[in-house]
């Protein structure tokens, strides 16, 4: 494993960036293949494709999960400051909605949760070239991250904001007039990504990706959300 720690920001925040994480990418994708088709993320998520949730039934998918969260435990302690952490879920993923056919959400950068103690694992498995993930500073409020206090201010001015980019701007790339990029993370599969999930981020997607649902052939990431304390 060789593992970075990089800043992100005005504050400074920890990304933890670990290649050669499992030293068996190719493996554990075969996990993800076992479980196809995925399902539709739906529900109150706005993620852009189809997700597998990963359960205890599913044996060896669980105990991949449950290692390498064992394997992580050092690194969220060196860089976060936490003495451990709960697994909230885990899920293959896969990005498959055309640029053209996001919803307003999908065009800007999100967060996961205004709780500072929810982490996001983001473990890059098959990845297309050009991809990762990008951080971001909404550029009319100055907020790179979203917390509780000022969680009404990022939504007042985003929702404002969403209104006025073009219907088809697809996917952001780099910055633009309302979001300015502050740090990327290129994907590299078996490389494993750890930051707080109340970061503004969002995936790196090239408008020519394979927006495939098939594990065998598109974007495959593992989404692992703990919560440290």
């Amino acid at each position: 494993m060789r593992p970075e720690l990089r800043r992100i920001g005005s504050l400074q925040r920890p990304v933890v960036v670990i290649d050669d994480f499992s030293g068996g990418a190719h493996e554990v994708a075969s996990l993800a293949d076992e479980l196809a088709p995925f399902l539709s993320a739906g529900g109150q998520s706005y993620y852009p494709g189809v997700r597998r949730m990963i359960k205890p039934a599913d044996a060896a998918a669980n105990d991949y999960v449950e290692q390498l969260c064992r394997r992580a435990a050092q690194f969220i302690a060196g860089a976060f400051d936490f003495d451990g952490f709960d697994f909230i879920e885990a899920s293959f993923s896969m990005v498959t909605t055309d640029p053209a056919r996001l919803l307003e959400p999908q065009r800007m950068p999100h967060f996961d949760s205004t709780d500072q103690s929810y982490l996001a694992l983001l473990h890059y498995l098959r990845v297309p070239e050009g991809t990762g993930t990008a951080f971001y500073r909404q550029r009319s409020t100055g907020i790179e991250v979203v917390t509780d206090e000022n969680l009404a201010e990022f939504v007042r001015a985003a929702q404002a904001e969403v209104k006025l980019m073009p219907r088809n701007s697809g996917y952001i790339g780099g910055s633009n007039e309302y979001f300015e990029q502050i740090g990327a993370v290129e994907a590299v599969p078996d490389r494993l990504v750890i930051y707080q999930g109340s970061l503004l981020h969002s995936g790196i997607i090239p408008p020519g990706m394979n927006f495939s649902a098939d594990p065998r052939q598109g974007r495959l990431t593992a989404n692992i959300f703990v919560r440290a304390h």
